[in-house]
């Protein structure tokens, strides 16, 4: 009988290994953990940073509770010391609250430092390229202000290059995400909400909504398609010549509420992404709205921008 139960956990415990070793591979799922730019590196870092100080909580409470528990269990002949009456000590609570207090204060100057440092953008001396994104019902919208073309479902940066995305919904509440490139931000109606990010080198990174918004929400995954500027370049000029226009009826179509697939516009309305956030934004944005959309997105509205 002992032969059989030791049999089986041996059993078990070698199919816990082999599971281990061959998820060990698929680094393609743990995209938190494979950071490939340099937001995501100082992210990275950060959380590392963060479990090797939960470890210094953690590891010493378990071995204590496994030194407590085969100590003072309950057996014929523990000598283990028995003191009813002891109720304080003031050395024991000085460590229990004194180090977590401690390596709280550590952790979150470190957050705030690292959350201050990508408020800018990843490298300084490079002129950054500016992306306005739509979060749609269930797709996802990029509009290139500079490039003056859109796409669906699919956007391209170049590589080595510090990307703004301004990110907005004109639909329900979602959170815009590229686990290997950055953390997630919030996009919400009425608001342009920036993010740096930048991919050090060419691949092909996923995207999604992290926030559920109903029956299409699995659909809302997007590809952040990183390639040098030489190729970026080519691919605008590719999109240019042989997509079709966005126009305004034609975005009106495109936010009703269904699944798509990748798109590619040649050209877009000039006020799409301010119209966007303007009527989904009330007074404070109508108040706010040319100065916030101007530092954030880089536009230049000219003569239009002032008849609004």
């Amino acid at each position: 009988m002992k032969r059989q139960k030791w049999l089986h956990k041996s059993k078990l415990w070698m199919m816990a290994a082999m599971t281990m070793v061959l998820l060990a591979g698929c680094d393609d799922r743990y995209f938190v953990l494979n950071p490939q730019g340099p937001v995501a590196q100082k992210e990275y870092d950060l959380i590392i940073f963060s479990i090797i100080l939960c470890a210094i909580v953690v590891i010493p409470v378990l071995g204590l509770l496994v030194y407590i528990v085969f100590r003072y269990r309950d057996k014929p002949g523990n000598n283990a010391p028995y003191t009813p009456e002891w109720d304080d000590s003031k050395t024991l609570e000085i460590i229990w609250w004194g180090i977590p207090i401690v390596i709280i204060g550590i952790l979150g100057f470190f957050t705030a430092k690292t959350t201050y440092e990508l408020v800018e953008p990843p490298e300084k001396d490079v002129k950054p390229i500016t992306i306005q994104v739509t979060s749609l019902d269930w797709k996802w919208l990029f509009q290139y202000p500079e490039q003056e073309i859109a796409t669906v479902n699919y956007v391209e940066i170049p590589e080595d290059k510090p990307v703004q995305f301004v990110i907005t919904a004109d639909a329900p509440m979602n959170s815009f995400w590229v686990p290997q490139l950055g953390g997630q931000v919030y996009a919400m109606p009425g608001m342009a909400m920036p993010l740096w990010l930048q991919a050090d080198q060419s691949g092909e990174y996923f995207g999604a909504g992290a926030n559920f918004t109903g029956d299409g929400f699995a659909h809302m995954n997007f590809k952040v398609i990183a390639k040098p500027q030489e190729e970026f370049d080519e691919w605008v000029a590719s999109v240019k010549e042989e997509a079709s226009p966005l126009t305004e009826m034609g975005y009106e179509e495109l936010s009703k509420q269904g699944v798509a697939k990748e798109m590619s516009f040649s050209s877009i309305p000039p006020l799409l992404y301010y119209d966007t956030v303007m009527k989904n934004g009330g007074e404070y944005m109508e108040h706010n709205a040319k100065t916030a959309l101007e530092a954030l997105c880089g536009l230049r509205y000219g003569p239009d921008f002032e008849s609004k």
